[in-house]
């Protein structure tokens, strides 16, 4: 079966048992801050096993991507190793919310892969959860005896907390599990060696393909259990192993999951992907794995909206890109962009299924091309600095300090450190560089490091509520308190109120501020934020009595700067796309009571007309005094076929929420203004690129826009007295403008002049030091005069060897400049000289061998550069 008959038979077979086909989440995760991406089929799932919510059907199928390259589920430096490690796969899911349990799941998956799928019954083995005293958690009758139906017990493995009882993090819903396990060997291999010694012992033809988590516990911070309200099945099948199990191989990579991208591999490259049993130690086959899948990973993160960035989820997408490139760079000796000419293929490839990919094939497309090649030429400089340390090196060994800050500082890789010095008959200090590595990951937990106590709940069974689109103000009680400590922000209290007012953040909108007030005390509410479909009020202490009742106030005066903000986006939004062309889309937005901030995608510079016509549109549409047309629950389709905009990578229901100015109209679930005429004006403050095809754009309105003519207004009267008044400003500084230019020639002729008289004086003071005509002496010039005093000399005659210091506006400057006789009979290199040098001076620089300058910042270094400069001819 090809995969997609595979991914239709499963969705379909489960469909057949009563569940409701959803689709795959996006990868980039955003309205849960525990989790930076997908990284499981429940993900998505998290608010309904732990009641925050209710789902549209109790029984749900999918396909989930998920990208596992961070925190505790960290594949990624396992990929390219062996045949079954991936960044991002794909989880295909069964899900059962207080429905059907284990004498459902169990027979269903058997059912579906030897008579549905028809996989040999003699090479699956089955495990069940053996117990755990300690954790009062008793062995998994049940399913054994259920198992026992299907499969002889020499086939059923008894596995331990380790194996057998999946939980995703340190705290939350979690149970027993039942995997089920696939012998892909050879019958002559099955028959020497038992495939159930192999279960969970990293066999790369024993693997598991299928998990069935029955959720019944919640882990709490203390580490206790305790019982979920309902009982939940929770599977997931990973879909590339699947595929290898049906294809009748050995690899994930030789499934079509990833055979046409190797294909497009092999024919840019040239070279071929050996398959043998060789096939794990060949450096080519390893980075040929690592690129097939990074581009996967990276493409659809960025399709789901995540751009590479270095902070965050971004930094880990850059990263994983970077790996595939420097892989490609070092192994298949590609020295210009090629990975971004994969992203065609995938669409092709997973476009039905996945239809985001087709969708934004242009953007990742120039956004894996643009980073592509931005790497590569990182990895020239960092060519360029290893070949400076080395030159600095004595003996044989590189300090691992100086090859880790290569990494840190760069992005250059270990490995390719480690072979360039190979081929020099160098290395470097593994110890320093793994104590390097690992000082910094200590640090970036120190700063991270949080610690979360159980939810305290007050109020039983309360629905919790949002009425925050109505009034600012309301009565409340607190229904739950969690208490946060972090190294980053010291403690925080997370507070649950009943029917809250303050908007959360989302939607690109920050969460509201304000106060909780009783009749004793006012708390303040720092920030509001959803995670799990609460919305979780943060406050620095907690209220003495949580059981009174109180007044939930926002701060109106900054929601109504944010609304102004929110509104005019979509204004913005409207203007971007009528003007610049429908291909614009909102790749990403802040909105916060003092500016906008919008990105969206484009493939050239937005135009200083353009720009104007844009802030003309907006403001046009503020003059108009449109009114808000706020429809609360409308069906997704009917709010798509009215026109309604729907952003890429969000996450919508059955029924959203959409606002209309005029033909304006977007889902939202964000706060805006009555009528434009609120926004009193809009003015774009900034415009530019923030990656390939990704422009982005900063605005204000309302009173930002006051102040900020009120500041150019007072800068225009600055202006004019410091020009004593004239009558016009501009005549008067187009005229300052041209007597500088003509002040700035004659310093130019007079500095030339300078160097030629000083040319003769310089010559009486060039002294001979092994054969070299030697001289380092501080200059009164620019930088400009000494290059020209320095050619000067030059002219003068052989084996000269010069080194001129400049401070002209209290900047340290260092010229070098050596005979090219020297260069070629002495292997003197005037780059090296300014380096070296240049660290005197708190700087550095470079050039060519016979010519180069150093720059920096502590003019005092200058004479004791002067003082070093003989040693290099001594």
């Amino acid at each position: 079966m090809k995969s997609q008959d595979i991914r239709k038979a499963y969705l379909q077979f489960f469909e057949s048992k009563g569940h409701l086909i959803v689709p795959s989440a996006p990868i980039v995760l955003k309205d849960d801050p525990t989790l930076m991406f997908n990284n499981s089929g429940m993900a998505q799932f998290k608010e309904y096993f732990l009641g925050n919510a209710t789902p549209k059907s109790n029984r749900i199928t999918d396909t989930q991507k998920c990208l596992r390259v961070s925190g505790k589920h960290n594949d990624l430096e396992d990929v390219g190793f062996d045949t079954y490690h991936h960044t991002m796969f794909e989880m295909l899911g069964n899900w059962s919310f207080g429905d059907y349990f284990k004498k459902e799941a169990l027979p269903w998956a058997w059912e579906f892969l030897t008579e549905v799928l028809k996989l040999d019954k003699d090479r699956l083995y089955v495990s069940v959860f053996e117990g755990n005293e300690a954790e009062n958690v008793p062995f998994d009758q049940e399913a054994f005896d259920i198992w026992k139906q299907f499969v002889p017990e020499d086939r059923i493995i008894l596995g331990n907390k380790k194996d057998n009882f999946w939980e995703m993090g340190d705290q939350g819903p979690c149970g027993p599990c039942s995997e089920i396990h696939i012998d892909l060997r050879t019958d002559e291999e099955r028959a020497e060696v038992s495939g159930f010694s192999l279960v969970n012992a990293d066999h790369p033809q024993v693997v598991e393909i299928w998990n069935n988590v029955f959720m019944e516990f919640n882990r709490k911070a203390d580490g206790s259990l305790e019982k979920l309200p309902a009982q939940h099945v929770d599977t997931g099948m990973g879909f590339e192993r699947l595929c290898m199990a049906m294809q009748n191989v050995t690899s994930n990579y030789d499934t079509d999951v990833f055979t046409p991208l190797i294909e497009k591999v092999e024919q840019i490259t040239g070279l071929k992907y050996v398959r043998t049993g060789r096939d794990l130690s060949i450096q080519s086959n390893i980075a040929i794995r690592v690129i097939v899948d990074h581009v996967r990973a990276v493409a659809f993160a960025i399709a789901d909206g995540q751009l590479p960035s270095n902070t965050g989820a971004g930094y880990v997408i850059r990263r994983i890109l970077r790996r595939a490139i420097r892989y490609g760079f070092t192994f298949l000796n590609t020295k210009e962009p090629f990975i971004f000419e994969l992203v065609a293929v995938l669409a092709d490839q997973m476009g039905e299924f996945f239809p985001e990919i087709k969708k934004q094939q242009t953007l990742v497309t120039n956004v894996i091309r643009e980073e592509e090649a931005s790497f590569l030429r990182t990895l020239d400089q960092g060519l360029q600095l290893l070949e400076n340390v080395v030159a600095e090196t004595k003996g044989t060994e590189v300090s691992g300090v100086k090859a880790f800050e290569l990494y840190d500082t760069f992005g250059f890789p270990k490995d390719l450190t480690a072979l360039i010095l190979k081929e020099k008959g160098m290395s470097f200090n593994e110890g320093e560089f793994e104590a390097s590595m690992q000082a910094q990951k200590s640090r970036s937990r120190a700063a991270s490091e949080v610690s979360t106590d159980d939810w305290k709940v007050l109020v039983e069974g309360n629905v919790e509520s949002f009425v925050g689109y109505d009034q600012a103000e309301n009565e409340v009680k607190i229904t739950r308190i969690r208490k946060v400590d972090s190294k980053k922000d010291g403690v925080m209290y997370q507070i649950v109120l009943d029917a809250t007012p303050f908007y959360p953040e989302g939607g690109g909108q920050v969460g509201d501020k304000g106060t909780l007030v009783s009749a004793n005390e006012t708390i303040e509410i720092i920030d509001t934020k959803k995670e799990n479909n609460l919305i979780l009020h943060f406050a620095k202490q907690l209220p003495e009595n949580i059981n009174a009742s109180f007044v939930a106030k926002v701060n109106t005066d900054l929601r109504a700067s944010t609304a102004k903000n929110h509104s005019a986006t979509h204004l913005m939004h409207q203007a971007l796309r009528t003007i610049l062309g429908t291909h614009v889309e909102q790749k990403g937005s802040l909105v916060n009571p003092n500016y906008l901030r919008f990105d969206f995608s484009h493939f050239s510079k937005v135009t200083d007309e353009e720009l104007q016509q844009v802030e003309d549109f907006v403001n046009e549409r503020i003059q108009e005094q449109l009114p808000l047309i706020e429809r609360r629950s409308i069906p997704i389709q009917q709010a798509l076929d009215e026109g309604a905009m729907a952003l890429f990578g969000e996450k919508y229901g059955d029924n959203v929420r959409a606002i209309k100015f005029g033909s304006s109209m977007e889902l939202c679930g964000g706060i805006h203004v009555n009528n434009t005429a609120e926004i009193w004006h809009f003015k774009i403050v900034s415009e530019g690129a923030v990656a390939a095809g990704i422009r982005r754009m900063e605005a204000i309105t309302s009173q930002a826009v006051k102040d900020f003519y009120a500041s150019q207004e007072n800068l225009l009267g600055e202006i004019k007295a410091t020009l004593k008044n004239p009558q016009d400003t501009i005549k008067a500084v187009v005229a300052l403008q041209d007597e500088n230019a003509k002040l700035k020639k004659q310093l130019e002729a007079l500095l030339k002049d300078k160097a030629k008289n000083m040319k003769a004086e310089l010559a009486q003071e060039l002294q001979e030091v092994n054969g070299i005509q030697f001289l380092a002496k501080q200059v009164d010039l620019n930088p400009e005069g000494a290059k020209d005093l320095a050619y000067e000399l030059g002219n003068l005659g052989t084996n000269l060897f010069l080194v001129l210091a400049t401070a002209d506006e209290g900047k340290p400057m260092l010229t070098c400049y050596i005979s090219k006789e020297l260069v070629a009979d002495k292997g003197l290199n005037a780059g090296q000289v300014v380096r070296e040098l240049g660290k005197c001076i708190q700087g550095g620089g470079g050039g060519q061998p016979f010519f180069a300058t150093a720059g920096g910042k502590n003019i005092a270094g200058i004479s004791e550069a002067l003082e070093k400069a003989i040693n290099f001819v001594k």
